[in-house]
């Protein structure tokens, strides 16, 4: 499916750590604005104990986890949408994402300087949207400029329609506001995907806190939360240098050094389950002794739909599909065993994948 989501913030907010720390990779972290210019990209795997389990009573030879596509863009800064610092070119990688994660500096720092030259949680996020709405702004207008000749004739239905619905984006960004607050319908959605604006899309905003400061929210973080909440925006807190320190260990070494640390889950998998979660994505299962293998679709999917994420001659020829909840056979221990308690179902061209199904699809060459 190839999930992708973009990384932002103001320079020296903690961004390129927290790059490094997710993709377990060496970009440039420099203690200076624009450090990264060129976007980084790194692909994670989606950690899934659940498919270690199924990989373990398949003897699966492969274990291929989901993954999600992250994008390191260089920092922002207020005049980005007029092209200041390197505007343009951040707003040309972030159109390509499904979601955007804001990092936000919530930690002090004499070492460490601030670009607007003192901490400020709500002002930096209030810096960020406002380039993306001006941006946005900048495009529908420009859009409309093309549409309105045509309109005027009030012969074409289609682009009546569009014309209608970019002036109620214009009405929506003039006001300050971010698109993704609106709701369409399933046809301006479709319209609306093709513009490539920057606020229709889900936002993520991730604390980056302190070494010391992971286990308490301080005032910083409350700030953030409270925002997160008003615009119903999920909060995640991470130590972008923590994470960078996870990052290097194995697998055993990393649980000890969270427990040691008094934290329960990574900040990386906390900001997978966001992602998720913001997206409205869910996973299922194929399993044999070949490989054991996760894959994304996004929730509400038909079982057709699903089988056309491997390849498309699947969902164009679906008959059935066999399917059983994970848990069943974690319970049960083998497919045997499921068949003979009548826990696996065959399923038609209506039925709604739910997350933890493990699937085998049946279909016409």
């Amino acid at each position: 499916m190839g999930l992708q989501v973009g990384i932002v913030g103001l320079p020296n907010v903690g961004k390129s750590t927290l790059f490094n720390a997710i993709t377990n990779s060496k970009v440039e972290a420099a203690n200076y604005p624009f450090a990264t210019i060129e976007p980084n990209v790194g692909v994670v795997e989606v950690p899934d104990s659940r498919l270690d389990q199924l990989a373990t009573i398949f003897s699966s030879k492969k274990t291929i986890y989901t993954t999600i596509e992250f994008v390191d863009i260089a920092g922002l800064i207020a005049g980005a949408s007029k092209g200041e610092g390197l505007g343009n070119a951040f707003l040309a990688n972030i159109r390509e994402t499904d979601a955007i994660c804001e990092v936000i500096r919530c930690f002090d720092s004499k070492e460490i300087t601030h670009v607007e030259g003192s901490v400020d949680p709500i002002r930096d996020i209030e810096i960020i949207e406002l380039e993306l709405i001006l941006a946005d702004e900048s495009s529908v207008k420009k859009r409309l400029a093309k549409v309105e000749p045509k309109f005027k004739s009030g012969k074409d239905k289609d682009t009546v329609f569009e014309y209608n619905l970019l002036k109620r984006l214009e009405t929506q960004l003039s006001e300050g506001k971010l698109l993704n607050k609106l709701e369409f319908d399933e046809e301006e959605k479709i319209a609306i995907k093709s513009f490539q604006l920057l606020t229709t899309k889900k936002f993520i905003y991730v604390a980056n806190v302190g070494e010391d400061e992971v286990r308490e929210d301080n005032q910083y973080v409350k700030l953030v939360k409270e925002y997160g909440a008003s615009c119903n925006s999920p909060v995640v807190k991470i130590s972008a240098k923590i994470e960078e320190e996870l990052s290097e260990l194995d697998k055993d070494d990393k649980e000890v050094f969270l427990s040691d640390a008094g934290i329960e889950t990574s900040g990386l998998e906390q900001l997978i389950r966001a992602a998720y979660s913001t997206l409205g994505l869910k996973t299922y299962f194929t399993c044999g002794p070949q490989e054991a293998r996760g894959w994304q679709f996004k929730e509400g999917s038909t079982a057709p739909q699903c089988a056309g994420i491997i390849h498309t001659d699947f969902e164009k020829g679906f008959i059935k599909a066999d399917v059983y909840r994970c848990e069943d056979i974690f319970e049960l221990g083998d497919e045997q065993s499921l068949k003979n308690s009548g826990k696996i179902k065959l399923e038609g061209k209506n039925y709604i994948v739910q997350d933890g199904d493990v699937c085998f699809f049946k279909f016409n060459r």
